[in-house]
């Protein structure tokens, strides 16, 4: 039919089309695309803000409460650091917990925590000692090394960035071309993003010997080529970024 009426139609469906963006289909999700395929691993990123007064107190009661856990086979959960801020929020203290197992070795582990009266009681205690507490299950980026236990003295570095939507595969094509720059001194602890929680975050966890070292190992990063492109790249994908420094408490794997 070539009246005007359809014409008006399809040429208005023509001057439409002028502004609909065409996306290509995804192929699989993000989380499937950077994650390790090897494990099966879920984190915990635990962020507690404890009362001033409390703080000595909070660590001696998360440690015992740790050590029983690992000890423990039947909790399918370790912890992998434990840290109190030095800069960055006062009186904050950091756990990163592994699941090996993912999502049915999480669900495995809270239902036995629910129904343990020491484990319950840890808890109303805690409860006592803190003003306010946030967690993320995070996955880990295959391009990073697993973290795993090492010997101290050393600083921690916890820089948190949170992206744009719909920019992570882009950040983490990025950063597995980066990642060789910044792994000569053995810094690289381990990166992570959100899977439930605040979403579209970054963890990147590095370990230095002092603040000068840390001063050092990053300058020296700018002297290495390819690294100026990956800051030029992913820079606009942040919304907002974040460093904590931070102190490993005694009993911590990540000393």
């Amino acid at each position: 039919c070539y009246c005007n009426c359809c014409t008006y139609f399809n040429d208005k469906g023509w001057f439409r089309s002028l502004f609909v963006h065409k996306v290509d289909a995804r192929k699989d999700a993000h989380s499937n695309l950077l994650s390790k395929k090897e494990t099966s691993n879920l984190y915990k990123i635990q962020f507690h803000n404890v009362k001033p007064e409390c703080l000595d107190e909070y660590n001696n009661l998360e440690a015992e409460v740790q050590r029983r856990l690992h000890q423990d086979q039947d909790f399918p959960c370790e912890v992998v650091g434990s840290w109190n801020i030095w800069y960055g929020e006062q009186d904050q203290a950091v756990h990163l917990w592994r699941y090996r197992g993912g999502y049915p070795a999480l669900t495995d582990c809270l239902q036995k925590l629910r129904v343990n009266k020491e484990y319950l009681e840890f808890r109303k205690e805690r409860a006592k000692m803190l003003i306010s507490r946030q967690n993320q299950l995070l996955l880990e980026f295959s391009f990073w090394n697993e973290p795993l236990p090492r010997k101290g003295p050393n600083l921690y570095e916890l820089r948190t960035y949170n992206l744009k939507p719909g920019t992570m595969l882009e950040w983490g094509n990025r950063w597995a071309r980066a990642i060789k720059h910044r792994q000569e001194n053995n810094e690289a602890v381990g990166g992570f993003f959100s899977q439930i929680g605040d979403l579209y975050v970054v963890h990147h966890l590095w370990a230095y010997e002092s603040l000068q070292s840390r001063e050092e190992t990053r300058n020296s990063a700018w002297q290495k080529e390819g690294w100026d492109v990956n800051v030029y790249y992913t820079v606009p994908l942040v919304r907002s970024m974040e460093s904590r420094l931070m102190i490993p408490t005694k009993s911590s794997p990540l000393q």
